[in-house]
């Protein structure tokens, strides 16, 4: 009997069941019998992919990072070669990234639960920032440029994360506006 290509395969299944029960309820009310029954999988199919509630938020993290990551790289390779690759990324990731505030609220779950949970789960989404930070970095221009333009965009990150306010067009465009000059500006 062929799988049928358009169904996630379990592990799929119960991280996108994870990730629901997170944000729909907080971390507080993921639990393995949860996760299973909100997958439509049974406790012991949902055990032998992630062996405790641990490994679960572990996994969640692992597949956010790899996402991200992989995001990043594509942000990346469309950006022209030479100086300040990395930061002309780190804008259009910040500013062009199509579904952005999806992607931010799905995040957004993630991350509070995992440190909620155990800080150390944070370790895969960590060393992305670490990867940026050093690209950006080697981008060649002086470090308070690159620090203002990455700063920049984690802040606009946690007003999102923690939905304290929502820029408005004008706003956002003032902003990269600015970000822009700045990049551009520097020798």
């Amino acid at each position: 009997m062929a799988s049928d290509p358009s169904r996630p395969d379990v592990q799929t299944r119960v991280l996108d069941a994870a990730e629901a029960i997170i944000r729909a309820r907080g971390v507080h009310a993921l639990t393995i019998e949860g996760a299973a029954r909100e997958a439509k999988v049974s406790k012991g199919g949902l055990l032998y992919h992630f062996a405790s509630k641990e490994a679960l938020l572990a996994a969640l993290m692992q597949r956010l990072a790899d996402g991200v990551t992989a995001d990043w790289e594509a942000i990346v390779a469309a950006q022209p070669e030479g100086p300040r690759r990395a930061l002309r990324a780190c804008l259009a990731f910040t500013f062009d990234e199509p579904g952005i505030r999806e992607t931010h609220a799905r995040t957004a779950a993630v991350l509070l639960a995992a440190f909620h949970h155990d800080p150390a789960l944070l370790d895969p989404i960590r060393a992305f920032f670490a990867r940026v930070r050093a690209e950006a970095v080697a981008d060649g221009v002086p470090p308070g440029v690159a620090a203002a333009i990455m700063l920049a965009g984690d802040g606009l990150f946690m007003t999102r994360l923690f939905q304290l306010y929502e820029p408005g067009a004008e706003e956002m465009a003032g902003l990269r506006e600015t970000l822009h000059g700045l990049l551009e500006g520097v020798s």
